[in-house]
């Protein structure tokens, strides 16, 4: 289908407007569209800061994820916590001993003197039970609420890893809407020059294009850094600049409960290695038993003799030691406890803004998608009236600029949606 020109008015006049060459209304939004479709796959694969490379499934981006580096060092430090409550059961170490006893300065001798021997002694502390115990309890509890913060630490580091993909395809897609305005803008400016050369005073329209057109130089080159930016952080989540989309986006509803957040179960954690301190610092009255055996050996003749020895701990210093650190262990409980609430409290209320941001995106979305209707409208019903030789085509070509900046926000509100719906997942304990 060939353009074709639109005759003037067959009113007995000729009309001295210069009238650009168009095609129906039909063809031209199908160009449109076509010109969208294909600078927006332009972009996806050519942004400047996002190197071509193979696509990848978002699958493969979470494991690559799992493995990042400070996950890593978290779930070494669970391992080193799981270790010490082992080594927390154990009885300590046997403390061997080598000497003499009674040996005279003046005139050595083992023979001549009967308290002079040789011995050889080992001793044998035994902990009170309740203690080790204690101790391995508030290692497990520490390695279980530091299992509970990797989670919550992954579920970040997926929502990032999420938000800069969503960020990634904006950056694209507002590079295609721009492009289309600049060429737009290279079209308006053709028929505003035609009008110019008519002898219409619209002299003033080409300073505005180029004011707009500067503007969006200046937002390319803004897109251009904030693509530099998402990068890096794709390299430092994944190793490298991803080039998979987004996995589709579900908002998880929360249940009410607080402990569907991350945050109140790694509080709730906390509550209880708290606990297992208190328990620990209780431990600490009871008493500690230890056995020394210890065999002399004389080189007269005689016997050697053997002495075995019993110690008992007693808290004769209670007041100065242990009571202070059960009192201590009691005021990090109810620190504990205290972060718990503050957790939960802090948590609905992250959640409540992040769906109110999400609902807000939702309506400027829809509210501007009604604008562009609306445009399209105007646009359809100027296109008419020019195509009856009547009116002009810049207006009809200022209406699609105006739709194409609508889209450009509807990009930024979808974006600003998705990333409302990544940090509330990432908020809630997964399934």
């Amino acid at each position: 289908m060939s353009n074709r020109s639109i005759d003037p008015p067959q009113d007995g006049k000729d009309d001295p407007r210069p009238r650009p060459q168009v095609a129906p209304a039909s063809l031209n939004r199908a160009r449109s569209t076509l010109r969208y479709t294909a600078l927006v796959s332009l972009a996806l694969g050519f942004v400047p800061g996002f190197p071509a490379a193979l696509a990848q499934s978002f699958g493969e981006l979470e494991a690559r994820l799992a493995e990042h580096p400070e996950l890593e060092a978290m779930r070494y430090q669970s391992t080193g916590l799981r270790e010490r409550a082992t080594a927390a059961e154990a009885l300590p170490d046997p403390v061997l001993s080598f000497g003499i006893l009674n040996f005279p300065l003046l005139d050595p001798s083992f023979s001549r003197y009967l308290p002079t021997s040789k011995t050889v002694g080992v001793r044998q502390m035994f902990p009170h039970r309740d203690a080790r115990d204690a101790r391995a309890a508030q290692a497990s509890q520490s390695a279980a609420r530091n299992d509970t913060v990797i989670d919550q630490r992954f579920a970040e580091l997926r929502a990032d890893l999420v938000v800069a993909l969503v960020d990634r395809e904006r950056v694209a897609a507002l590079r295609a809407l721009l492009g289309a305005r600049d060429a737009k803008y290279d079209e308006l400016a053709q028929i505003v020059e035609t009008e110019i050369n008519a002898g219409r005073p619209v002299l003033f329209r080409l300073a505005e294009i180029d004011v707009e057109r500067s503007d969006v130089a200046r937002a390319l080159a803004d897109l251009d850094a904030e693509a530099d930016r998402i990068r890096a952080r794709l390299t430092d989540l994944v190793g490298e600049a991803a080039t998979s989309p987004p996995p589709p986006l579900s908002l998880r509803t929360w249940s009410g409960e607080a402990d569907a957040f991350h945050a109140v179960r790694v509080a709730r954690a906390g509550v209880s290695t708290a606990e297992a301190g208190i328990a620990q610092a209780e431990a600490a009255w009871k008493p500690n038993w230890g056995v020394q055996l210890m065999y002399q050996q004389r080189d007269a003749p005689g016997d050697d003799w053997v002495s075995a020895t019993a110690t008992l701990t007693v808290p004769f210093w209670a007041d100065r030691s242990q009571a202070p650190a059960l009192r201590a262990a009691e005021a990090n409980r109810e620190a504990a406890r205290s972060r718990f609430s503050a957790a939960a409290r802090r948590a609905a209320a992250r959640y409540q803004a992040l769906q109110a941001t999400h609902t807000a995106a939702e309506a400027a979305a829809a509210i501007l998608a009604q604008k562009i209707d609306a445009i399209r409208e105007q646009i359809a019903a100027q296109l008419i009236t020019y195509e009856s030789g009547a009116g002009d085509y810049s207006p009809i070509l200022d209406g699609e600029i105006a739709v194409l900046r609508l889209e450009g926000q509807i990009v930024n509100e979808r974006a600003r949606r998705d990333r409302a719906v990544a940090r509330m997942n990432a908020l809630l304990v997964g399934p």
